[in-house]
């Protein structure tokens, strides 16, 4: 039996992953807040048939500090807002999943969901969202509404850290089902537009989600009608048991970060336990690297060299750094895979040129393996990773 195919998304953040990637000579960065670089970019992905991109963002000026801003003027900072940026990319693209990042704490899960719904209905069934939290003290004062320990790189160690930092994942929790049941709200045939009899919605086919948690109370209906993929897909990334536990039970898609291929079979084994009680369909479960990528190895771990020597320390980031050539890395992902990865989420370290390094090189070196799609096989973001389309509960309910 033939393998089943990887699958493959990137990760889009500013000039790429690398800090000093801005200053490459293949970089961009008097674009970086045009939408002409973005679709660009999401154009190349697309070209590639990799599965989605995810688009970063956060609450904070990047810091290459662990909770306060770091006042330094020789990397990039500033982002565009993830979710309009996706909205930006739909018409633009036409088969590629679009995930842009929206953090939960501090923003109303009535919003996020409009905001993907809309996201999806304009990419005729596309879209995503990377739940993310927002533990630290400096982004909480953004805000005004709470007030958030300082913590510190090596924190997490401290009860009373940690707990705060399990409280935000269940806080996320419910804001995913929020979300959910928003995107429920509306039944599929809700809308009928039917001019003879002036009736343009069903009012008995829109629901009230009456939702009462810890943290939210929300009635409902959303203002969005049902999206095209009923519920747009629910990304997390995840570095240890709790978050894994929240992805488990709360995403679609997870993103882990393991050393090796051994790291990566115990970490798929940890999750895959925290799935009891699960509610969603299949969980796909992708491995987050840093790539930076050249003709030779040789070329590639000198070029990483050279920006590290640029922006003055070792880029050492969460994940594990792969340096050297496409082929060297496709065959790196098949080895990988059979710790029971689903696919792979791949940084760029700069960007464009990495990018089309993935596209260009890393895809056919798979295909040539029997083990990356040909063509779109799909519509929706959905469909490409195998999740089945999820029934409306209140149209269930409503017998």
């Amino acid at each position: 039996m033939p393998p089943v195919p990887l699958h493959l998304s990137v990760a889009l953040e500013g000039a790429g992953w690398h800090p000093a990637a801005w200053r490459h000579h293949d970089a961009r960065p008097r674009e970086l807040f045009s939408a002409g670089y973005w679709t660009a970019l999401a154009a190349e992905a697309e070209r590639g048939l990799l599965d989605f991109v995810t688009i970063e963002d956060s609450l904070g000026l990047q810091s290459s500090r662990h909770e306060e801003a770091d006042g330094r003027t020789d990397q990039v900072r500033g982002r565009l807002d993830a979710v309009l940026l996706a909205a930006r990319l739909a018409p633009a693209t036409s088969r590629i999943g679009l995930v842009p990042t929206a953090t939960v704490t501090h923003t109303e899960p009535f919003h996020v969901a409009i905001g993907i719904a809309t996201v999806d209905h304009v990419s005729h069934g596309r879209a995503g969202w990377r739940a993310q939290i927002s533990p630290r003290h400096a982004e909480a004062g953004h805000f005004g509404r709470r007030t958030f320990p300082v913590l510190t790189a090596d924190g997490y160690d401290d009860p009373a850290l940690a707990g705060h930092v399990a409280g935000l994942f269940a806080e996320a929790e419910d804001a995913v089902e929020v979300a959910r049941r928003l995107w429920d709200s509306w039944e599929d045939d809700a809308v009928i537009r039917d001019v003879p009899t002036g009736r343009y919605v069903d009012r008995d086919k829109l629901h009230s989600i009456d939702f009462q948690g810890r943290w939210f109370g929300v009635r409902g209906p959303s203002i969005t009608p049902r999206p095209p993929q009923g519920r747009p897909i629910v990304a997390a990334l995840a570095h240890g048991p709790v978050p894994y536990g929240f992805a488990a039970r709360a995403a679609d898609v997870v993103f882990v970060t393991p050393r090796d291929k051994d790291d990566a079979r115990s970490i798929v084994a940890q999750v895959r336990a925290a799935e009891g009680g699960r509610a969603e369909g299949p969980l796909r479960i992708f491995a987050d690297l840093e790539v930076h990528l050249e003709t030779g190895a040789t070329a590639a771990a000198g070029r990483k060299a050279r920006l590290d020597e640029l922006d003055g320390a070792e880029h050492v980031p969460d994940v594990t750094v792969f340096t050297g050539t496409p082929e060297g890395l496709a065959g790196l992902l098949l080895d990988w895979r059979e710790a029971g990865l689903d696919g792979f989420r791949l940084r760029p370290g700069v960007l464009p040129s990495d990018l089309a390094a993935v596209t260009r090189g890393v895809v056919p070196a798979l295909q040539a393996a029997g083990a990356f799609r040909g063509a779109y096989e799909a519509a929706t973001l959905r469909e490409l990773l195998g999740l089945p389309h999820p029934a409306n509960r209140y149209a269930a309910a409503r017998g």
